[in-house]
């Protein structure tokens, strides 16, 4: 199977490793990119699987608030060009306070609500034909708390949080933390059994020639598989929001302020739309062919 640099340079991303070892690695597991990071790290190449952030499209994030509610539409166009585009920009803000009046966070539902200029689906319709690029509304994520945090990074990471207790600029620091470190998970309940069994089975490879009692190794790997998932989750995090000083935990920090993150939600711009690669050689090549014909 042929390994691809663009492969290579993604595992290179993830994992921390060099180029050569992440090479080996997907040529040793006929190119699966979640084996070659586990065999990365049996083989302690690996200084974590940073979860590198999926190939984005662009757009931006619009964000609408208005008592204990806070709304973030996401959308979408082809170009940054066009995200910053102030017509666009005008567009996604209509969006986000139509959907909040209306408390809907349904794409389809949101695309037929009213504005003063027609409904939404006009006003993209007409957007479209003005700029002459695809524009989508493509998710919409709402939040009501009791303190509620919110925070917005540019246009293109937002963050929403649901606490009790505490107060608005304790939460609105959580949510700048999320925005930054992006956690996996709430807290250890919400981390998947089988997340458990991909770190036992990396901790157990890795800790097989230690020469240590059955009894003390598996001591070690409980120790080692909560203190990785742990760092996964917002609650095991150091916190880096506002006036952190790197030495207490979310959790501990909560616990201080008598709070509770109920949930979170994080988005960023185009995560998980695969975005196409073009390559300008050959679009140059094709337009010099067509005009000789």
């Amino acid at each position: 199977m042929e390994i691809t640099a663009a492969a290579v340079k993604e595992l290179r991303e993830r994992s921390g490793a060099g180029m050569m070892e992440c090479k080996k690695a997907l040529t040793q597991n006929n190119g699966d990119m979640e084996a070659a990071i586990d065999w990365l790290r049996t083989q302690g190449l690996a200084k974590a699987d940073k979860k590198a952030s999926r190939v984005t499209a662009e757009g931006r994030l619009a964000m609408a608030a208005e008592g204990n509610s806070t709304i973030v539409v996401e959308l979408n166009c082809e170009t940054d060009f066009v995200a910053k585009d102030e017509s666009f920009v005008a567009f996604s803000e209509i969006v986000a306070k139509a959907a909040l009046a209306a408390k809907s966070t349904d794409v389809e539902a949101i695309k037929g609500l009213s504005t003063t200029s027609g409904s939404v689906e006009e006003l993209r319709l007409a957007l479209v034909a003005k700029i002459g690029e695809n524009l989508q509304i493509r998710r919409a994520a709402m939040v009501s708390a009791e303190t509620l945090g919110s925070y917005l990074h540019g246009t293109r990471i937002a963050v929403l949080v649901d606490m009790t207790g505490g107060n608005a600029e304790l939460a609105r620091g959580i949510a700048m933390h999320i925005a930054a470190i992006n956690p996996a998970y709430l807290n250890m309940d919400q981390v998947p059994a089988e997340a458990f069994e991909r770190e036992k089975q990396i901790a157990l490879e890795q800790s097989k020639d230690s020469g240590k009692p059955a009894d003390i190794i598996e001591k070690m790997i409980t120790g080692k598989i909560r203190k990785t998932l742990g760092e996964q989750t917002l609650l095991g995090q150091i916190y880096s929001g506002p006036n952190s000083d790197g030495s207490q935990t979310v959790e501990a920090l909560l616990k201080q302020a008598k709070a509770t993150v109920n949930g979170f939600t994080r988005l960023a711009v185009g995560e998980g739309i695969e975005k196409k690669q073009e390559d300008f050689a050959a679009e140059v090549r094709a337009q010099v062919e067509a005009s000789k014909k």
